[in-house]
């Protein structure tokens, strides 16, 4: 308007957007959220805007949590997130295998079918024989469903002494690696990372 020496309503045209939106003044006062924001940021510097806003639900302090968020944020205070450390594990070279029944291997497959539908295969192979023990299908496939499948081909042909597998979060979920230690199965974890060999 003041380049062009422009009307209001044409500027607002050639904006696309009402006179209303551009005469629009906030009379919002965000004063004392900041100092209630301020003063639980300093009793809790590792509290995010979350656990804050139920603190100050807590209060009696009736506040959207977007407008936690955004006030949150304009006062600096966002919590920089720490990397979760992950469990380091030796890694084995492979076993010389001479018999059935040493070693295990499990991997996942992934495809799809025609329609559309997403489909995850558990393989289950002994390393000696090659024989393959199991192929499981279906969308999802969890521990639970894994240490069953294990539990039926232990009953036909016994337990194995190590299983080994990759660093997926079925084989490395709690569930399954109880399991492994109640039955004193030894789990054997391939490298992690592109240029690391299959399981199987």
């Amino acid at each position: 308007m003041v380049e062009f020496t422009a009307s209001e309503r044409h500027a607002c045209e050639l904006m696309e957007i009402a006179r209303t939106t551009h005469r629009y003044c906030s009379r919002r006062d965000d004063t004392q959220l900041c100092e209630q924001l301020l003063r639980w940021a300093r009793e809790k510097p590792r509290f995010g805007y979350r656990r804050i806003h139920v603190m100050l639900r807590r209060d009696g302090v009736i506040v959207n949590h977007k407008r936690v968020q955004r006030v949150y944020r304009e006062l600096g205070l966002s919590v920089k997130r720490t990397r979760r450390k992950r469990l380091s594990r030796v890694l084995r070279p492979p076993l010389v295998l001479d018999q059935p029944n040493q070693e295990w291997a499990i991997d996942f497959v992934a495809d799809v079918a025609a329609s559309g539908q997403r489909l995850r295969v558990l393989s289950i192979v002994d390393s000696f024989t090659r024989e393959c023990l199991a192929l499981e299908v279906d969308t999802c496939l969890p521990s639970r469903r894994v240490t069953r499948t294990l539990e039926g081909i232990i009953q036909r042909r016994g337990l194995p002494i190590a299983i080994r597998c990759d660093n997926g979060p079925e084989i490395t979920s709690r569930h399954f690696l109880a399991w492994c230690v109640e039955r004193r199965i030894d789990v054997v974890l391939i490298p992690p990372g592109p240029n690391r060999h299959s399981v199987i």
